[in-house]
């Protein structure tokens, strides 16, 4: 293919080279000339393993050169990659000037016929928030070439995972290959680009591919600052963190695994939050501070509160409420963040009844019941015996379980509001209802 790449710094470079070496056509762009007399030179504009020797064999057999003339990487591609920086702002926003700009510059290329060979792709490889394409690129694009995005001319997203070190291995060994797809045309024409890479390939929309870069950025991240915040509590405590980190790592079911790793309710529980609140204090006292690891209790509270908020906004006040022990098969309820749903919502004043089929209030015994007593005395008035109970008294439902015969009896249309505190596994279809409202979306 005919590929033209814009912005010749890391991720460019080695995109650029990379395909060239795949058997593409590459012209790399950029308005820094001094980059430009790089590479044509044969010689790359950055430093990164592997990429010297790359350059230099792809411009020496003439699969790679480069310009710094959009028209004519537009006139001589028919797919575009844009690889410029979306640096921070001083606020911390997000930069897309250089965006802009590249986007500018390729419609008016385009609206000046400068494309040959039928209609061209515009591919964006630089990272940006959900919505930046299509609510602040595309209309750019559209309004300098005078067409429609996705019919005159293509759009796609593919955001890169090239470590800087490694980023010319990570390219031909991908973790996986996203593709944001405007229309089916563009998603065929970006797979088209990586043809016999392995890894597994995912077409999915815009904002999807836009949001994952940042799901995946942001979860190193968190990785990194646990576990040198677990590191540094370890110390404190005299014990060897990198011998608990490797028995951690070796926990494939729970720990390093996709359990946990979906959006829902809040957690609890006799465990969770019993525990974190443990560390958190050892380490103050051993004077550590653990700003991660010391948020996570106030952030799972903060998403409790986002259930009442929705509540709260539906204007009605009579509430039901589908589970109550922290998780399902159990009737335990201690520290259960749907206990302290219905604590929230009683004592704000709502008419609220309540449906698990675990929890019967004459068998609680012990601890468990200790707990329920000094959290929600009157659980007794609240309880129900059946789902027709709750449903027959609420104008809001929040449903916390995955009870079949809840899941079963759940209307559709607007009334009771549905408040899913779980991703109902008909949530997709529920979302079009205006009686649906999703916390776990």
């Amino acid at each position: 293919m005919r590929i033209s790449v814009f912005g010749l710094g890391y991720v460019g470079c080695v995109s650029a080279a990379c395909l060239a070496d795949m058997g593409h056509e590459v012209i790399g762009v950029d308005v820094n000339r001094v980059k430009v007399d790089l590479v044509n030179a044969g010689k790359a504009p950055v430093v990164e393993e592997g990429i010297g020797e790359l350059v230099a064999e792809v411009v020496r057999t003439g699969a790679l050169r480069a310009t710094d003339d959009v028209r004519e990487a537009i006139r001589d591609s028919d797919v575009s990659l844009i690889c410029v920086g979306t640096p921070s702002e001083p606020n911390g926003s997000l930069c897309t000037t250089y965006l802009e700009r590249v986007t500018e510059q390729i419609g008016a290329a385009l609206a000046e016929g400068a494309a040959e060979g039928g209609r061209h792709t515009v591919v964006f490889r630089s990272t940006m928030l959900p919505g930046t394409c299509l609510n602040l690129l595309v209309p750019i694009l559209e309004k300098y070439v005078g067409g429609t995005a996705g019919v005159d001319v293509g759009v796609a997203v593919n955001p890169e995972f090239l470590r800087e070190g490694t980023s010319v291995r990570d390219f031909f060994d991908p973790p996986k290959t996203v593709i944001g797809e405007l229309d089916p045309a563009s998603g065929d024409v970006v797979r088209a680009l990586y043809e016999g890479l392995p890894g597994e390939v995912f077409r999915v929309p815009i904002p999807t591919a836009e949001a994952i870069k940042y799901a995946d950025n942001a979860f190193h991240g968190l990785k990194i600052g646990f576990a040198n915040e677990l590191g540094a509590v370890c110390r404190a405590l005299g014990v060897d963190s990198h011998q608990v980190i490797d028995v951690f790592l070796a926990d494939s079911k729970l720990n390093i695994s996709p359990a946990y790793l979906r959006p829902g309710f809040a957690f609890g529980g006799s465990c969770l939050p019993k525990d974190l609140r443990s560390l958190v204090h050892a380490a103050q006292r051993a004077d550590v501070s653990v700003p991660i690891l010391s948020h996570v209790l106030p952030s799972n509270a903060d998403h409790l509160q986002r259930a009442v908020d929705l509540v709260e906004r539906t204007g009605k006040r009579r509430v039901g409420l589908f589970g109550l022990s922290f998780k399902p098969g159990t009737d335990d309820l201690r520290e259960s963040p749907l206990v302290e749903l219905a604590e929230r919502l009683f004592g704000k004043g709502y008419e609220l009844r309540i449906y698990d089929a675990n929890v019967h209030l004459a068998r609680l015994l012990g601890a468990n019941r200790e707990y329920i007593e000094s959290r929600l005395p009157h659980l007794g008035q609240l309880l129900t015996d059946s789902v027709d109970e709750v449903l027959e008294h609420a104008e809001v439902c929040l449903v916390g379980t995955r009870d079949p015969a809840v899941l079963k009896a759940l209307p559709h249309g607007e009334s009771p509001v549905i408040v899913d505190l779980i991703h109902l596994p008909d949530a997709d279809e529920r979302r079009a209802e205006p009686g649906y409202v999703g916390l776990a979306w």
